[in-house]
């Protein structure tokens, strides 16, 4: 696919696995794969280099992101198709919070009337990024060997919001799912919300044993007056650049990913030192709070039945727990506030 007549451009691959519950595999073999594919990792740091064309037309950003898609699905147990699709979003939003300012962040909400209900990616301009589905595991037909996130997430709406510090109200944006592939719908996005024509392509791809093999995307966004030859250039690369998928799945570098999209094209790299990890903003005091808006009835009776609070954060796993007593001086609080 190239820039067709909106200069829209996406790419997302849909290679998966099929997943195999019941499977039975050489305990030796398996932990081989495992240590293969960790030693390859730490030879290339994960985070997110960011490139300008040298005619200054076009800028683009590319992250090998294995790492923190493989902790997320770790977290959450998630299976092929929600790691897919988490996954994919994550890579998009790092992205796209790597071309902000620092201390800003960008959050992807993909929801739709399909099984998989709605995704969720959020990443810092500094490389911080989580991601979550209600679905983690969900499992649905392999059709033609691939599995589909779009068939998953169905019909709906792809949100971006856009937070700056000191802002008082976050910057939204909401556009309709385009394929649900993800790719497509963040390129979507741009044309229509930033008038960004743009080529997004995404890759997440697990191994027989479900688990994540190769995470990574490239991110190409034209700058107004991009001369027609170069749109040109960019598009014939597309169409030769193979599976992005199958590159990061076999420990390519984040720089030597980027080379098939740009190929003829002169890149000069800019300064993006920060290194990307999965990273949660929960805490003991935002469970404070969320009780808080609960109400004071329902923090009397958590008192009165001598229930402690416990809650356990959805992204990262973390446990949580408020005593009764801090329970005590959190109603204490609450009730010399409203008065």
């Amino acid at each position: 696919m190239g820039f067709p007549s909106s200069f829209l451009c996406a790419q997302s691959h849909l290679q998966g696995a099929f997943w195999q519950a019941k499977i039975q595999v050489d305990f030796w073999t398996f932990f081989g794969d495992f240590l293969r594919l960790v030693t390859e990792e730490k030879k290339n740091p994960q985070r997110i280099h960011k490139f300008l064309s040298k005619e200054m037309t076009f800028r683009a950003a590319v992250v090998v992101a294995t790492d923190v898609v493989r902790e997320m699905q770790s977290i959450q147990n998630t299976y092929p198709l929600a790691t897919m699709a988490v996954g994919r979003s994550m890579v998009a939003a790092s992205l796209m919070a790597s071309q902000l300012k620092s201390q800003q962040q960008v959050s992807l909400y993909f929801r739709g009337d399909g099984p998989l209900e709605m995704f969720f990616a959020e990443a810092t301009h500094e490389g911080q990024v989580r991601g979550y589905t209600p679905q983690p595991q969900l499992e649905m037909p392999v059709e033609g060997g691939e599995l589909s996130v779009s068939k998953a997430i169905g019909s709906g709406l792809l949100s971006v919001v856009h937070s700056r510090p000191q802002q008082k109200a976050p910057q939204k944006g909401t556009v309709s799912l385009q394929t649900g592939e993800v790719g497509e719908d963040v390129a979507f996005y741009l044309l229509q919300s930033q008038q960004v024509r743009s080529l997004v392509a995404l890759g997440v791809k697990v191994n027989s044993y479900g688990l994540v093999q190769g995470a990574g995307g490239v991110l190409i966004e034209l700058m107004p007056g991009c001369p027609e030859e170069t749109v040109e250039r960019l598009e014939s690369n597309l169409k030769k650049a193979g599976s992005l998928s199958e590159l990061v799945s076999q420990g390519i570098s984040a720089a030597d990913l980027l080379k098939p999209y740009v190929d003829g094209i002169e890149m000069m790299e800019l300064e993006h030192p920060y290194e990307l990890a999965y990273q949660c903003r929960c805490s003991r005091e935002r469970l404070a709070r969320a009780l808080v808006l609960l109400g004071e009835e329902e923090v009397k009776s958590m008192i009165a039945n001598n229930e402690s609070a416990k809650a356990r954060c959805e992204f990262c796993g973390r446990p949580y727990e408020i005593e009764v007593s801090e329970l005590s001086e959190l109603l204490q609080k609450m009730q010399s506030e409203s008065h």
